[in-house]
């Protein structure tokens, strides 16, 4: 059977021409406004309160909307972004060291293998500038210099040092930044607040999105939920490989039930490999812990020169070590983007020259930092993560180096947005890393909340009223037929999941699961690995809905009942993955191509042939899905070969 067919091309209709300098700012006084008065009208479904959701929320709460907003933990602020450590970009050039909006646009699109939009880029590296002042203002505690001027320090891809950060802690100090305004709408009416509800669907209305249906995971009560327009704010799929640095609850459901309803999955072979993650110590992990990019400043990765080499690493000389990195890319050495650094870890250790119990690891070391800064300094920039990594590993940095190798963590790929950030799907927008539309094949290290921000605060506040002007929508309710019929799908999935009663847990597959995309869509892939993960993934999805054994009931809490439906949306998930990066007969960032790269081992990419967005319809489960192409135009940028030698 054919994996996919090829239908009409896509255009993002919404990005303004001219000169990019003015099309953020041209788009916006051409949107259209909705009168204050009428904004009270109007309500406006959220999904997820991380960094984008939380900050959408509080925002169009400011801005007068009725906002509904939903999350399955059991607090707003327990959202995966707080998990963020190393820091945030900005083009505020305080360090005077040549930074700007057009070089961190440069840094972005280049460090994204140029395979990401010229205008969305653009507009990112303008609000990021913003960004900053707003989170200030708030109260998030940046670190500061002894002057009292905020501190910046560099991260890969990148010669300037324009990433702000609070020690090793960015991630929380800016979602409770975000989380402190969306509880101030809370608390004055504008923001209704549903915790431990999780979306299970998308309800279309005469084609557009208007609502959403939703189970409540402590009663197991299920209901619909209508709105004007839905905001999904849902993040990444990474947990697809199962073992990824994402919490245990990331997942793609939010998103895949809208791709589902008609929403374009855009790119979903891109996934970001993290260089600096605690490796893999045995078949009992459920999930691998991130030891932040920051740590790449001070510190300096090696292995031994000679393979097998088993002594500590206190006894091996410096004339005995190789630090790959700086010998192989020494404008950016240490720094270089998170793609080049998870393949150049990856091939040393295929060389037999990895460290650590089962081989598959590097040094990262801080003896020169402690030696040059003393200790009370490293203390002072990392000492929340040297305590992290003490505490999991046994091991103190400050004596002996870390052991640090690849692991999944952030997805560039999402559903396919326009400038505007709505989907497919009218009156359903996207933002922060549930879309695909600013990193391209690779993200920048301290891009993901430069971007969640980004987008909640500033773009879809805007944007979404050019959408909302163009009503009043008609009102609906629960009773409308879509709504009943997406109650009825949902209700028939989980008692479908329930009734299995087979003999594997949830758990048993989804491992299985992760260790075929591991091992044959992960840092490398090559053409006869795909394929077989293909039907290895059909396999396992048959065996699933055949041998799954999901305990309890749907009335109530159900941990195992919530994992089984996004397994299940996994396994669907997975497979376009695979296709999507058969497909692309290119290496371009996170994606690479064994039979695809230079004589030096670097990615190859091929301008002629897939300078484009890969924007996938769904068709039906087992039948080919429908390729949109979005051709890439680069006028400010134009591609080279990427080189951070």
């Amino acid at each position: 059977m054919e994996l996919f067919t090829e239908g009409d091309p896509i255009a993002d209709t919404k990005a303004p021409d001219g000169p990019i300098e003015t099309r953020w700012e041209r788009r916006r006084f051409e949107a259209k406004l909705v009168n204050p008065a009428n904004r009270r009208k109007m309500t406006v479904i959220v999904v997820g309160t991380g960094l984008a959701g939380g900050a959408a929320a509080a925002t169009l709460g400011e801005q007068g909307y009725h906002v509904k907003s939903y999350c399955y933990q059991d607090s707003p602020r327990r959202a995966h972004s707080i998990a963020a450590q190393g820091g945030i970009n900005a083009a505020k050039n305080y360090r005077n060291d040549g930074d700007s909006v057009h070089r961190l646009f440069y840094d972005t699109v280049k460090g994204g293998d140029f395979r990401s939009r010229e205008s969305n880029v653009h507009r990112l590296a303008e609000v990021s500038v913003n960004i900053i002042d707003q989170c200030v203002a708030q109260g998030v505690p940046f670190a500061r210099e002894y002057g009292g001027l905020l501190d910046t320090r560099s991260f890969g891809g990148a010669q300037v040092q324009r990433t702000f950060y609070a020690r090793g802690q960015t991630g929380q100090q800016l979602l409770l930044g975000a989380y402190q305004a969306l509880e101030r709408q809370i608390g004055l009416g504008n923001v209704e607040m549903n915790a431990r509800h999780e979306m299970l669907e998308l309800i279309l209305v005469d084609g557009r999105a208007r609502g959403i249906v939703v189970r409540d995971m402590v009663t197991g009560e299920i209901t619909t939920e209508m709105a004007d327009a839905v905001v999904l704010a849902s993040g990444g799929y990474g947990n697809v490989f199962y073992l990824s640095t994402n919490a245990k609850g990331c997942n793609v459901t939010a998103t895949w039930r809208a791709h589902r309803k008609g929403a374009y999955f855009a790119n979903p072979c891109y996934t970001q490999i993290h260089p600096t993650c605690i490796p893999v110590s045995g078949d009992h992990q459920s999930k691998l812990t991130l030891m932040s990019e920051s740590l790449r400043n001070d510190g300096r990765v090696w292995v031994p020169k000679t393979k097998g080499d088993d002594r500590s690493p206190k006894d091996i000389p410096e004339a005995e070590r190789d630090y790959y990195l700086e010998r192989i890319y020494p404008s950016f050495g240490n720094l270089v983007p998170r793609d080049i650094a998870s393949r150049a870890a990856k091939n040393v250790c295929d060389e037999g020259r990895g460290v650590g119990p089962t081989k598959l690891g590097v040094y990262l070391d801080f003896a020169d930092a402690i030696s040059r800064l003393g200790r009370k300094a490293v203390e002072a920039k990392y000492g929340n993560l040297f305590e992290m990594y003490e505490r999991i590993t046994g091991e103190d940095p400050y004596e002996v180096p870390m052991r640090i190798y690849p692991a999944v963590h952030y997805t560039m790929g999402g559903l396919w947005v326009d400038y505007d950030l709505q989907s497919t799907v009218p009156g359903l927008f996207v933002i922060g890393e549930a879309n695909f539309s600013d990193h391209g094949a690779n993200r920048l290290g301290a891009s993901a909340l430069m971007q969640g921000l980004a987008d909640g605060y500033f773009v879809l506040p805007s944007t979404i009223a050019n959408y909302l002007a163009a009503g009043p929508l008609e009102k609906v309710d629960g009773s409308h037929p879509a709504a009943v019929e997406a109650r009825a799908d949902v209700e028939d999935r989980i008692q479908r999941l329930l009734a299995i009663d087979g003999d594997r847990t949830v758990d048993s597959f989804h491992r299985e699961l992760g260790q075929i995309m591991w091992e044959h869509c992960g840092m490398e892939r090559t053409e006869a690995g795909l394929r077989k993960a293909i039907d290895e993934i059909r396999s396992l999805r048959d065996q699933f809905w055949q041998r799954v054994k999901v305990p309890g009931t749907g009335e109530g809490l159900n941990q195992s009942l919530e994992k089984a439906g996004r397994v299940a949306d996994f396994f669907e998930l997975a497979e376009l993955m695979c296709i999507d990066a058969l497909h692309r007969e290119e290496s371009c960032g996170g994606h690479f191509r064994g039979e695809h790269q230079t004589p030096d081992g670097e990615a190859q990419r091929d301008d002629d042939r897939f300078a484009y967005v890969a924007a996938w319809e769904f068709t039906a489960t087992g039948q080919p899905s429908v390729l949109h192409k979005e051709d890439l135009k680069f006028e400010y940028v134009h591609p080279t070969q990427r080189s951070y030698k």
